[in-house]
């Protein structure tokens, strides 16, 4: 419940879902095991059924019960559709051959990699014949990010818009019914011991973008390992400010990490997108031996049938709590590259007499 910074309390957030399965069967054993005429015993077990009712709620929007955010898309016009692969490749993985395979197979029209360096820009040059246009950034520091496109880009830009060393990509695709979309690749670095031992430079730079896309009425996505899981009070914060819509909710969690630990895993790779979007599919695909499964998301850009779709509402105490992470690292929404919107404003500048 704490918003408290630090590594190991936002650590919390990550096994709600292991949580949930504990308190489930120490409720089970309390009422098999103890004496119930007991005082004491009613207290476990109430606080026992409070912990399994409190993770449940977190859980609970990412299970097929739940109503879908985003609408199942009946557009059969290809022309208005973007497929997108997310795949965190781990930097010393060297089975680059796997993920270029999965490109074959599912031909995505937009591939972001993350933690991707030199070695794997070289091998991934076999893509670039069918998808041409890119946006490279090699780094060996576990934060190096490549963007390649089967469809047009422009206004890419590479941005540090907090820490110095891990980047995000910004740029506008065109789809081939010539409409235009904002996206933003983001891999903020996590809260953990051995990095930031706070969450505060993870969550600032969600913050700012999702203050960034609200400004807007751009059709946008944002997608990205995010290092934060689906149902964390900081990714609910990123919704609820951005305004976008997350597919998964009412479709299933689809755990991308950690590929090694089935029983100890997490959605960590994330796609949002705007209201102009509905979904054809959303999917986990098979292990490229990375310690992250990839994902391929494939949306429809049906403004006129999306527009009645509506995420989770803010507050005015977390428009605060924005305020506050956005101001402890001294960034602003300005630091955003705001694609297509600045290419508006620049042709209205240049229409004026």
């Amino acid at each position: 419940m704490l918003r408290h910074p630090h590594w190991f309390i936002r650590g919390m957030d990550f096994p709600r879902l292991q949580f949930m399965i504990f308190a489930t069967v120490l409720l089970i054993a309390q009422l098999l095991l103890l004496n119930i005429e007991l005082i004491g015993v009613h207290v476990l077990i109430f606080a026992t059924s409070f912990c399994l009712v409190w993770q449940l709620c977190w859980i609970l929007p990412f299970t097929f019960i739940w109503p879908k955010e985003v609408k199942t898309s009946k557009d059969i016009d290809v022309n208005r559709r973007i497929s997108i692969l997310t795949s965190n490749v781990l930097t010393p993985n060297r089975n680059a051959d796997a993920l270029i395979n999965l490109i074959k197979q599912h031909q995505p029209d937009v591939l972001v990699t993350l933690e991707s360096d030199q070695w794997w820009q070289d091998k991934l040059t076999v893509i670039e014949s069918e998808m041409p246009y890119s946006v490279k950034c090699p780094l060996d520091n576990l934060y190096g990010m490549h963007v390649y496109s089967r469809l047009p880009i422009s206004e890419q830009e590479i941005k540090y818009l907090v820490e110095k060393d891990v980047p995000s990509i910004h740029l506008a695709v065109t789809l081939r019914s010539g409409d235009k979309v904002r996206v933003h690749f983001l891999h903020p670095a996590p809260p953990s011991p051995t990095e930031n031992t706070e969450s505060t430079e993870r969550d600032a730079e969600l913050i700012i973008v999702a203050r960034s896309v609200a400004q807007t009425d751009q059709p946008v996505i944002v997608t990205g390992d995010l290092n934060d899981v689906a149902w964390s009070a900081t990714t609910r914060l990123f919704r609820k400010i951005s305004g976008l819509l997350d597919p998964r909710v009412g479709r299933g969690a689809l755990n991308t990490f950690h590929v090694d630990y089935p029983f100890a895993r997490w959605p960590l790779d994330h796609l949002f997108h705007s209201h102009h979007f509905t979904l054809q599919d959303i999917q986990r695909l098979p292990s490229i031996s990375s310690d992250h499964f990839p994902l391929l998301t494939r949306l429809s850009f049906t403004p006129i049938h999306g527009h009645n779709q509506q995420g989770i509402q803010a507050e005015s105490t977390e428009h605060q709590w924005s305020e506050e992470i956005v101001k402890a690292n001294n960034v602003t929404v300005v630091d955003v590259p705001t694609p297509d919107a600045d290419n508006k404003k620049r042709l209205s500048m240049s229409a004026k007499p």
